[in-house]
């Protein structure tokens, strides 16, 4: 369908790519892999005709309908949603539009004459087109894939204008969808989805009808989505046949084995050399000498592996101590004129826990967030902070407080602590600035910049207590795992509303998630649990209701439930009823809820020990006694293959475990 050939793309001495050769197939789902400025936009940007390459060829078929989904820009004001999205359709209206014109030029020509037999004609080809686009599934259509990004049937007469960025670009994907061009172009499609949203544009892609080009930092959708990635670093491109997690195995293997043949080939170059030179001088041996330049000059050079780009890790300052009791909410009601985001909201945080935050937007994560920090105070009830809490907020906000006649380097600096000052460029290099990048002034840097500046500030600062509003927007994926990795190790409370699942999915044991309309609900897991147990709730037609003010919240199931306190007895028990049900509460607790709390506790050694051993494994895949040896690197990578799958089954164990207990407890009222 597409076929590039020896392109090259330059900017001023920088050569994003050099020679670039692939052809794109029918169907075909291409992730373009890389960090951030290796030239993935900038090709995607080429195929679309948006900016011409420096030499070479793109081609495609005539009449070869291309579709371009861009990071950000787009804005679209004085038009409804639904007109906007409509337009989608806009050679079939004008085709429908052009039979019924040329219907009524037909009533009024004599049906004996040549021109009424070759309009007739005309109408009828036509009309075999408007057959093949039937114009009557254009509503449905639309419904349907305004709904599955989000939108509510009360959005579908509001201006365009009165939606914001994030939302612009769910009504530009919408288009695109509906138009379902040959070719898809999609540059992180899903920074601005919810959950949910995600999913459903995961499904819709993967049974898309047309070829897919795809740049995303979301892990979880080139792993489903995409057959085949082509790789850019250091001005190179490599295609690799599989989906992303290939790629990286792949890539590791490929560079493992290019270093092994260019060390042998340049052993051998040195042995030639050697010989060389120490018989030039003799005559007996010039046949032999002049043999062997020969041979050294005809080898084909194996090119010296490039040096994999350097991962840096960092730790957070060590957090000080706190109380228990993180944040408390009681009794809390927020709501924006007639739009109410909490009634009477009860919520506990203790120390050490871990949240996401998820949830359609506009449904009040960001507003839970200011009200944990005060930065807004509820309409009543009471918000707060535990004993020697120390908190740091990030959010996109943030971005634009910062000084703009500073340079990254001084902004950075001015909240280190002096403990972490000397780690401060470290830092930088770790969320992609390195080298001169320090020395720029905020003032010229984009959004994203300036977010991946305002989180460096917000990790440095001595805290206990984090909380993150959407941190991985503009981190590629060695900046996410740089930290996801420290925030795994962070012994302080977290609190992270983010739509990523792969990058949440190892970090938190809690999910909160909000929606419109219905109290905040606690899902004791990670996302997959809670993705999995979402989906049990639907298949069992299970809908939550908003309930009303006078209930208070059970912090520990993060559901709203009517409550009493210890000393209040059951309404119509008298005490010795009463008594008989407590006694009953008890020898639960003794006959059932032991035992599994037993083994929960159990499970948790061995998982301990489990994951463990699984971090001593993976170290010793780096160690060179091991890596260079073929039987015992398949042999260690077997054994972490099989801990990895044991640790799965001890945490599907430990949720089942878990619910259980939860189940129990409810149940007895323990």
């Amino acid at each position: 369908m597409i076929s590039v050939q020896a392109l090259r793309v330059e900017f001023g001495p920088r050569i994003l790519f050099n020679n670039l050769s692939f052809s794109v197939q029918p169907r075909e789902r291409i992730a373009f892999a890389g960090h951030n400025g290796a030239g993935k936009s900038t090709l995607m940007k080429c195929i679309a005709g948006i900016i011409p390459p420096s030499g070479g060829i793109i081609s495609a078929p005539k009449g070869t309908k291309i579709g371009y989904l861009p990071q950000e820009g787009i804005h679209v004001k004085g038009r409804s949603l639904w007109t906007e999205t409509e337009s989608a359709f806009g050679e079939i209206m004008a085709l429908k539009e052009k039979v019924d014109r040329l219907s009524d030029e037909l009533i009024k020509m004599d049906p004996r004459s040549s021109p009424y037999g070759d309009l007739l004609e005309e109408i009828g080809e036509l009309e075999l087109k408007l057959y093949a686009n039937d114009p009557s599934l254009m509503k449905p259509k639309i419904e349907s894939v305004l709904k599955g990004l989000g939108f509510q049937d009360k959005d579908f007469t509001r201006d365009c204008s009165e939606f914001s960025g994030g939302w612009q670009m769910r009504i530009a994907m919408a288009k695109l969808f509906l138009q379902q061009p040959e070719i898809l172009l999609l540059d992180e499609p899903t920074n601005h989805l919810d959950i949910e949203t995600q999913i459903w544009v995961e499904q819709y892609l993967v049974n898309y009808p047309g070829a897919i080009l795809l740049i995303s930092h979301d892990r979880a959708l080139l792993d489903t989505l995409c057959t085949r990635t082509i790789a850019f670093a250091h001005g190179r491109a490599e295609e690799y046949a599989g989906n992303f997690s290939y790629f990286e195995r792949e890539s590791v293997l490929r560079k493992d084995i290019q270093l092994k043949q260019f060390t042998s080939q340049q052993r051998e170059i040195n042995e030639i050399q050697r010989f060389i030179d120490r018989f030039r001088a003799s005559a007996a041996k010039a046949t032999l000498v002049q043999s062997r330049i020969k041979m050294l000059a005809k080898i084909e050079r194996i090119p010296e592996p490039e040096r994999a780009d350097a991962v840096m890790n960092f730790k957070f300052p060590p957090p000080p101590n706190s109380g228990h009791t993180v944040a408390k909410m009681e009794g809390v009601c927020k709501a924006y004129g007639k739009l109410q985001i909490f009634n009477g909201f009860d919520f506990e945080i203790n120390k050490g826990e871990k949240f996401a935050i998820v949830g359609p937007n506009g449904a009040g994560k960001s507003t839970f967030c200011r009200l944990v920090t005060a930065q807004e105070a509820p309409n009543s009830g009471k918000v707060t902070l535990g004993h020697s809490v120390a908190p740091s907020f990030f959010s996109q906000n943030h971005a634009d407080e910062l000084d703009p006649d500073l340079t990254i380097l001084q902004t950075v600096q001015a909240v280190a602590s002096r403990e972490a000052m000397p780690l401060v460029r470290n830092i930088l290099g770790c969320f992609l600035f390195t080298g001169d990048d320090v020395f720029k002034k905020i003032g010229v840097l984009s959004g994203g910049e300036r977010s991946r500046v305002a989180l460096t500030c917000m990790l440095l600062k001595p805290a206990n207590f984090l909380i993150l509003d959407e941190p991985t927007n503009h981190l590629d994926m060695q900046s996410q795992g740089v930290l996801q990795r420290a925030l795994v190790d962070y012994p302080g409370s977290v609190m992270i509303v983010s739509h990523n699942r792969d990058f949440l999915d190892p970090l938190v044991t809690k999910t909160l998630e909000f929606r419109p309309g219905e109290e905040p609900r606690l899902y004791h897991g990670n996302i997959a649990y809670y993705l999995d147990k979402k989906a049990e709730e639907k298949s069992s037609g299970f809908t939550p209701t908003r309930k009303p003010p006078s209930t208070t919240s059970d912090a520990e199931h993060g559901r709203v439930v009517l409550t009493k306190r210890p000393d209040e007895t059951t309404p119509g028990v008298n005490r010795k009823d009463q008594r008989r049900i407590e006694a009953q509460a008890r020898e639960a607790r003794t006959k059932i809820l032991a035992p599994l709390e037993k083994e929960l506790e159990s499970l948790e050694e061995k998982i301990a020990e489990q994951e463990a051993a699984q971090a001593t494994l993976t170290a010793a895949l780096s160690n060179p006694d091991i890596s260079s040896d073929s039987e015992k690197l398949r042999s260690t990578t077997n054994a972490v293959e099989k801990i990895t799958k044991t640790l799965e089954l001890a945490f599907t164990r430990w949720s089942a475990l878990t619910e259980e207990i939860e189940q129990v407890k409810a149940k007895h009222g323990l």
